[in-house]
């Protein structure tokens, strides 16, 4: 399958709602090359601000403009917004409730060999535990670009999880991104595969592997991790019994713990939560990173695997 960029698909969307929206204004923090919000400047100089090394303040500028009638959306790496301006997105975002949309690059360890201190795998766990925050974490080109959409479309704050690897192209024709509402992307009896972000490529290739085995799995692309989709995942308990996740973040506070609370509040099924195995991962690329982790197609089959027994 081809790869794709998801901060290419973000800009080149933005830019086409940008003609649907003239409030709509693009706020960046020093990395216009590196969120790819520069392609946002080339065709709308006027709409675009630059705020400098501010996350804090451009948090803060976002909020006005948003209180001000304008469609304000941020732009940074997601450890420097999520972390470093944690308690502006808490009180001035998301207590407001201001229609401020916050999109981040370089998500989970697509920093790669920046190392720790650019790896953020601990923001969606920050992020959903905040009240009002819709935290959406899109994985592939076509989907981002929906994402963008309807991010743009919903009033709220939202969060939007961009990734500095190219990704797998895995939306097909009749893929649709709804907002709150999980993608089947195949269907199976035997277990249920839930990803999140880039990692659903890997699981396609995953359910395709057991395929080949006799095993029917279903994938789920829980892109929308707050709200999530609680039916989807509830089916997945009752009509599967076994549960897999899968992400590019810690296996603390993330889609696994969502999905755990809801399992364990209805009492079915079974649940195997894969990601970082909470601790600091080290300097190499990303691809090298999630298979330190065992968080490729082999890994995830190899879960199942285990998990069905």
């Amino acid at each position: 399958m081809a790869k794709r960029s998801i901060r290419h698909a973000f800009a080149e969307a933005l830019i086409e709602l940008a003609e649907q929206y003239p409030n709509l204004v693009v706020l960046e923090a020093d990395l216009q090359d590196s969120t790819q919000s520069i392609q946002f400047k080339r065709r709308f100089p006027e709409r675009h601000l630059q705020m400098g090394v501010s996350e804090q303040n451009m948090t803060g500028v976002a909020v006005g403009l948003a209180l001000s009638g304008k469609i304000p959306v941020t732009h940074t790496f997601a450890c420097f917004q999520s972390m470093r301006a944690a308690e502006h997105v808490r009180t001035s975002v998301a207590y407001t409730r201001a229609n401020v949309k916050l999109f981040v690059s370089h998500s989970g360890v697509s920093g790669g060999s920046a190392g720790t201190s650019h790896h953020a795998t601990e923001d969606i766990a920050i992020m959903r535990a905040i009240p009002n925050m819709t935290v959406v974490v899109p994985g592939d080109f076509t989907e981002t670009k929906q994402a963008a959409k309807a991010v743009i479309e919903h009033v709220g704050p939202v969060y939007i999880r961009g990734s500095a690897s190219d990704a797998e192209d895995v939306y097909g024709e009749g893929c649709l991104f709804q907002l709150g509402r999980a993608t089947l992307l195949r269907d199976g009896q035997d277990a249920t595969i839930i990803s999140t972000g880039t990692l659903m490529s890997e699981a396609v290739a995953a359910a395709q592997t057991l395929a080949t085995e006799g095993r029917s799995v279903r994938v789920l692309q829980m892109a929308t991790v707050k709200p999530i989709d609680r039916d989807a995942v509830l089916r997945a308990a009752s009509e599967t019994g076994r549960i897999v996740t899968i992400e590019e973040h810690n296996v603390i506070g993330g889609l696994g713990s969502a999905v755990c609370e809801i399992v364990a509040q209805a009492g079915i099924g079974r649940v195997k939560v894969m990601g970082i195995n909470d601790h600091f991962c080290g300097v190499g690329t990303g691809a090298y990173l999630l298979a330190e982790e065992g968080l490729t197609a082999e890994g995830i089959a190899s879960a199942v695997r285990t998990l069905i027994g």
